[in-house]
């Protein structure tokens, strides 16, 4: 998955059928946009054949520093969806977008903090508690009005609500017995049962979707909070500051509001575990004790004595259109039914500030490069197949590392109705760590779509592995979670863990190598030498998976008792 793979991919070839003895050459694009227009895009020779050397040519070009780590709205981040689409012509794909297009138009608002004009300033215990933009704090607002440019408060009142949680059927509710209105909250990030394991807790060390980042800041306006503040710590978050600070800074995201943000909270942010306890410590609070409070059963949320915040953002706002990316395989007999392969194209893009030769593109090689590469050589594969009986749509969408936007607008403005995706397969960041024995069902045990993926590994000799993190709550961070969640049976894995060479410990080591050292970071970039054996049977078996739903007459379902059970038959009685 590195430098320190062992196999270039001269040699990897030789172990994937039909794969040629060295990546592709590019052509030069048959249609070059004009430099104003963004990089001049190349598309590489490639065969019918799921292999190593397509795979590697495609996450190459994605990757590639002129696509400025392909940041959605951008010049250079939407000359790679074009790039998209028009591979997706070049392998056959009809357009399935917006007016004959390969495109769905998703209008999105770009808003930049601008940290030397803006200021955040906690005081307690009658002194100030300093932090640095960056290194103890980050922050930005949903706000995106013209007339946000500036928003700004002062001497709004702290409150601490454990884990800012509200879940009726849990019977659980942070907020209860406080008014939180115009004050600012403060709470942990997960949700309760992380900390003591307790399996009875919420679902103990797996996460749920109120630990969600996402679900607490959206509770926080629902809940008519100034301001929204998550104390990171590494374990519940499943990664560290550096990941934190490196998706906050620079620009974010959003898309449009029908009421331009005025319902979320002025400020939304994390603070460093140090900040937050020498906040409490100045307030004559202790942090552990609060947060062993948070985790049982009654806990009752309570002000922070003393302690207020004023900050100001000063941002630029600008409006702009991103794209999902969509084309077909129409089906020959029942080609409204539609199976659907999705993956995010866009990543960080490129930071402004560096040093006079720093590099400050996050390229986003693996994430997710490697997903768009693999539906494209899945479709490929598939477009050289007899024509199937239902369709088959693949979509590279927009916006994800902004919180799913981009799928969301696409479950909110279908191109296909709901009840018409008989099962969905989301690929997000596969790491070209080598063979494994199994492959990582993320969410495993949500559908039957699992019991088919079986039957395909169960071809190559290899297994189904459940989710190795579930505290890590990774089932609610994909695109695939848009979909779920209107009932559509959606399959999400990642890399197993079991090397063929090495066992479990090498794959262990290899996924938290990039976790702690590439991921959503500067060196996540194309390496020739990948070893993409593992890759190659991951994509075959996806395919197998796509192919054998395409070719049935079965509607693969949720699990009894899943969450999303009810909201599937509900779309599929019309309703």
């Amino acid at each position: 998955m590195s430098a320190r793979a062992t196999l270039a991919v001269a040699a990897i070839a030789l172990a994937a059928a039909c794969s040629p003895s060295k990546p592709p050459e590019p052509l030069a694009s048959a249609t070059p946009a004009p430099a104003a227009a963004g990089p001049v895009a190349v598309f590489p020779k490639t065969t019918p054949d799921i292999n190593a050397a397509d795979f590697a040519a495609r996450d190459k070009e994605l990757a590639d520093d002129k696509y400025e780590g392909r940041g959605p709205g951008t010049v250079a981040g939407e000359a790679s969806a074009q790039w998209i689409a028009d591979e997706m012509k070049r392998i056959g794909l009809a357009p399935a977008g917006d007016n004959g297009t390969y495109f769905q138009t998703v209008q999105m608002v770009a808003q930049t903090v601008d940290p030397a004009k803006s200021s955040f300033g906690m005081s307690a215990g009658g002194k100030a508690v300093a932090f640095e933009y960056g290194k103890d704090v980050v922050y930005a607002t949903k706000r995106q009005k013209d007339t946000d440019a500036i928003v700004s408060f002062k001497d709004s009142d702290m409150v601490f609500v454990g884990y800012g949680v509200n879940a009726p059927e849990r019977n659980w509710n942070d907020f209860a017995g406080i008014d939180v209105k115009g004050k600012t909250i403060v709470m942990f990030v997960n949700d309760p049962g992380f900390v003591t394991n307790d399996a009875k807790l919420f679902n103990g060390k797996a996460m749920t979707y109120y630990g969600r980042w996402t679900y607490k800041f959206e509770e926080a306006a629902r809940q008519g909070a100034t301001a929204a503040i998550i104390i990171h710590e590494t374990g519940p978050a499943a990664y560290g500051w550096n990941v934190v600070h490196d998706s906050w800074t620079g620009t974010q995201s959003d898309l449009v509001r029908d009421n331009g943000g005025a319902d979320r909270a002025m400020l939304e942010g994390w603070i460093t575990l140090d900040k937050a306890t020498e906040l409490f410590k100045a307030s004559g609070l202790d942090i552990d004790k609060l947060r062993a409070a948070a985790n049982k059963p009654g806990f009752k949320a309570g002000p922070i004595t003393g302690a207020k915040l004023s900050a100001t953002i000063s941002q630029t706002i600008t409006r702009m259109p991103s794209r999902n990316v969509l084309g077909v395989l129409k089906g020959a007999s029942k080609p409204d039914e539609n199976v659907i392969y999705t993956a995010h194209w866009d990543h960080l893009g490129k930071k402004d500030g560096g040093k006079p030769g720093e590099d400050m593109i996050s390229n986003g090689a693996v994430d997710n490069a490697s997903g768009v590469a693999a539906i494209l050589e899945i479709a490929e594969k598939m477009k050289s197949d007899p024509p199937m009986p239902r369709s088959v749509t693949f979509i590279a969408v927009t916006l994800e590392e902004s919180g799913l936007l981009g799928s969301a607008y696409y479950g909110d403005h279908p191109t296909i109705p709901l009840n018409k995706i008989v099962a969905g397969i989301n690929i997000d960041a596969i790491q070209p760590i080598g063979r494994t024995k199994d492959i990582t069902v993320i969410g495993y045990g949500a559908s039957e779509l699992e019991d088919i993926l079986k039957d395909a590994l169960k071809k190559q000799g290899r297994v189904v592995g459940p989710d190795r993190s579930p505290e890590k709550g990774f089932f609610y961070r994909s695109d695939h979670i848009s979909l779920a969640k209107k009932g559509v049976p959606m399959l999400y894995t990642e890399n197993g863990i079991d090397k063929v060479d090495g066992g479990v410990k090498a794959g262990e080591a290899a996924i938290t190598d990039y976790s702690d050292h590439r991921y959503h970071g500067v060196k996540d970039e194309f390496d020739p030498n990948w070893d993409l054996t593992g890759v190659v049977e991951d994509l075959n078996a996806l395919y197998e998976l796509g192919h054998t739903v395409a070719n049935g007459d079965k509607w693969p379902t949720w699990r009894k008792g899943n969450e999303f059970e009810a909201a599937r038959k509900a779309s599929l009685a019309g309703k």
